[in-house]
């Protein structure tokens, strides 16, 4: 998903042409996960899937269009305190793709 592109939610719910009370929450949950880096919007899904608890999960990956391992990836994390997670940055340190070109002193 890229930033601020607000992803459609594929639920059973707002797949639906009738109205339902869920496609409102789902379109604004998802607008709010557009605007939140990848960690943020990773947490806030796990948080949503242990409210809602057995098949969260899969729910929310048909809501937010997250990966279901993504989602659990952040459950693990918040059961860990994020500990492991750096507080100023959105990576790990070391990520990434490698330089180009070896840089040089002049």
């Amino acid at each position: 998903m890229s930033r601020f592109e607000v992803h459609q939610c594929q639920c059973a719910h707002c797949q639906q042409e009738t109205s339902h009370p869920d496609q409102e929450l789902h379109r604004q949950m998802n607008l709010l996960l557009s605007r939140l880096d990848e960690q943020q919007r990773r947490w806030y899904v796990a948080v949503e899937a242990n409210r809602i608890g057995a098949g969260g999960d899969r729910l929310l990956a048909q809501i937010t269009g997250l990966d279901e391992k993504t989602i659990q990836r952040g459950r693990q994390e918040l059961a860990g305190e994020l500990a492991q997670r750096p507080e100023q940055r959105v990576r790990l340190p070391g990520g990434g793709r490698p330089r180009a070109e070896k840089k040089t002193r002049s």
